[in-house]
């Protein structure tokens, strides 16, 4: 009788219980490996937004200069004209907004939108 005991205190995962949770985090980890692109051409847009409102000071100049930082920084989910330059007070502001779609399988993607403005920055640096 002993064992009956013993069995009803034992706690832990079983088999199926470990092959849920291993396929959970695999599937965590694809989306997470997936995105990482995404986050680091965001930053690399938001460093070179930045950069170009600071270079110039007309629309042109500005659209320019971004399109150069985003040809050396491999930049393809944004342009310079897609950029929204407006002025406030004295100073530049530099908008953009775009999404960014990730495939995971067949039919089923990932959306994520992203956008920003010199301004932003700005205000926190």
């Amino acid at each position: 009788m002993e064992r009956g005991g013993l069995a009803a205190s034992q706690r832990g995962l079983s088999l199926v219980g470990l092959i849920f949770i291993g396929l959970i985090v695999v599937v965590l980890t694809v989306i997470g490996a997936k995105t990482v692109p995404a986050v680091v051409e965001y930053l690399a847009i938001e460093k070179n937004v930045q950069r170009a409102a600071d270079s110039g000071q007309t629309v042109e100049s500005i659209r320019a200069a971004f399109d150069r930082y985003a040809t050396i920084d491999d930049i393809t989910s944004i342009h310079g004209r897609d950029l929204d330059v407006t002025k406030d007070g004295d100073q530049v502001v530099v908008s953009y907004a775009y999404t960014y779609t990730i495939p995971l399988l067949s039919n089923v993607r990932l959306v994520i939108d992203f956008s920003g403005s010199s301004r932003d920055h700005a205000a926190h640096g």
